[in-house]
């Protein structure tokens, strides 16, 4: 077989970091491993050509040669997805689909054309297909109810990625999460029970990446790195030597639950090892949505205090937020500008609620006739989550989207964002002596810091002052973050875009501006019957 392995584009988002990724002359931020692990359980014999089309497009040549095509996708890369399923149908390529995306709405792939649905985690179900195959069946869709042994993964194919047109290279650990928020789909693709590598098999893929010659960011895309703690933890006390061999040639970034906080043994593991950040699912401040969407966790202890916590421990916050809750008040999103000043996160994810397929919240809202008829699942159409809700809120749809267009324009205001990778970055307690994160090569740094000089120190007069006076600080009094902190500033040049482009979509969807229209009265929605 002649397989074509391809990754359709993302549209500009939140996380595509685009205006950032042109000042450094990268790409993509992160490679995609769920696909280069497909690769993995290909047979050996198979010729496999891939590419990632957020790096470079396939070729007319790439197309004639194969004899299949095989993608996967998330929810956000629906337009790409489907426009490739239907032109290797006119071209007579066969198509087999995976991923997150025909995972939850098989029917989606199905009409685009596909013929091999490889739906659920890969280890369990690409052997169905390769078998289907080799009996001579046209089609098929291999489904699994039960969850594959994760330390039985195959190592991915990093040899197949051009890396350096990536920000970071991504590992993963463990697939589930041990919560059960309402929302999250990530309990329903993977379940409840965190599955883990063994750290030895986890070791040997950071070793593979270290030999192919990658030094620098790597993300640990579990969904909560610390869902399992026991096992995280006999992980961490290996890779803390291996780490220490090598001369911290990778710095950490991953996903945990708040919970965090509460193991002062597991902050130090992850210090020691070179955790420079984490991602937390914050979502509200408010503790009666927190209850009322279950996610209990964030609910045992005080989150400013658990935020104050994991800077300490050197380790700097990313974090989520959501607008939307059932018995959400007035005043929400200024509740959550108040905690994201209050507690210096940088780069807060703010999002507008989407009931996703299958979860918890979604089954609720059909039960009740909430769910919006004719709007898809919301949040796929544009590819972000500045998009209006796709089921009936208990408040004002268009008090929610003012509140979320006033929550990102504020947040990244310039003089606003630049005070908080500031404080950020000051607040980080002891980094163990590793380095610190930001480690590009020599001619992209010199690029970033040359045109983050020109576009922040210079250009801007808003900001210049205040531009120099931080950079100086950090020089004088915390010189060890100092990638950390010029990798956030270039990075506003992304956000101060994104929230342009956010303002624009809502605006398109209400058919006004939200911060320059007092808001109309609420149309009554179609229920879906």
């Amino acid at each position: 077989m002649k397989a074509l392995l391809l990754y359709p584009q993302f549209p500009q988002s939140f996380w595509s970091y685009d205006r950032f990724m042109e000042i450094a002359g990268l790409k993509a931020v992160l490679p995609p491993l769920g696909i280069i692990t497909v690769a993995a359980l290909l047979p050996k014999e198979w010729e496999i050509r891939f590419c990632d089309r957020n790096v470079n497009l396939e070729t007319e040549a790439d197309w004639e040669w194969c004899n299949i095509v095989i993608l996967s996708a998330m929810l956000v890369q629906k337009p790409d997805f489907h426009a490739l399923i239907q032109k290797a149908v006119r071209l007579g390529k066969k198509v087999a689909v995976g991923g997150p995306y025909p995972t939850s709405i098989p029917q989606d792939a199905l009409n685009a054309g596909a013929h091999y649905l490889i739906l659920d985690e890969g280890e369990l179900t690409v052997p169905q297909f390769l078998a289907a195959l080799n009996q001579g069946q046209e089609q098929g869709i291999f489904r699994s109810l039960e969850k594959p042994d994760v330390s039985q993964s195959p190592m991915p194919r990093f040899d197949l990625l051009k890396r350096d047109a990536y920000l970071m290279m991504a590992i993963q650990f463990s697939r589930g999460c041990p919560f059960n928020c309402e929302f999250c789909d990530i309990i329903t693709l993977y379940g409840r029970k965190p599955r883990t590598k063994e750290p030895q098999q986890t070791i040997a893929e950071l070793q593979a990446l270290y030999d192919l010659g990658w030094r620098g960011s790597l993300f640990i895309v579990d969904d909560n790195f610390i869902g399992n703690q026991r096992n995280v933890k006999r992980f961490l006390r290996e890779l803390i030597p291996w780490m220490k061999q090598h001369s911290y040639p990778f710095t950490f970034i991953t996903e945990a639950s708040v919970n965090l906080a509460e193991d002062e043994e597991l902050l130090q593991l992850m210090n020691e090892a070179g955790f420079y950040a984490v991602f937390l699912g914050i979502e509200t401040p408010d503790q009666e949505s927190l209850q009322l969407t279950q996610k209990v966790q964030n609910t045992r202890s005080p989150l400013v205090q658990a935020c104050q916590k994991i800077n300490q421990a050197g380790i700097l916050i990313y974090a989520g937020f959501i607008l939307g809750f059932d018995g959400e008040r007035p005043g929400a999103g200024e509740q959550i500008q108040a905690f994201v000043e209050q507690t210096n996160i940088p780069q807060p994810m703010l999002g507008i609620l989407q009931a996703l397929p299958n979860t918890a919240l979604w089954n609720r809202l059909q039960k009740e006739q909430r769910l919006l008829e004719n709007q898809g699942i919301g949040a796929t159409e544009v590819g972000d989550q500045n998009t209006l809700m796709n089921f009936i809120p208990t408040r004002s749809i268009d008090e929610i989207a003012r509140e979320y267009v006033e929550g990102l324009w504020n947040l990244y205001e310039p003089r606003n964002y630049l005070r908080r990778c500031f404080q950020q970055c000051l607040s980080l307690g002891s980094l163990a002596g590793r380095k610190q994160t930001m480690q590009l090569s020599p001619g992209k740094a010199l690029r970033l810091v040359v045109q983050l000089i020109w576009l922040q120190g210079l250009r801007q007069p808003e900001i210049r002052v205040q531009f120099w006076q931080q950079l100086w600080a950090i020089l004088l009094t915390k010189p060890q973050v100092l990638n950390m902190y010029l990798g956030l500033c270039a990075a506003g040049e992304h956000f101060w875009e994104y929230r342009v482009l956010a303002r624009q979509r809502i605006t398109q969807q209400l058919g006004y501006d939200p911060l320059t229209v007092s808001a109309l009265p609420q149309q009554e929605p179609v229920l879906v019957k």
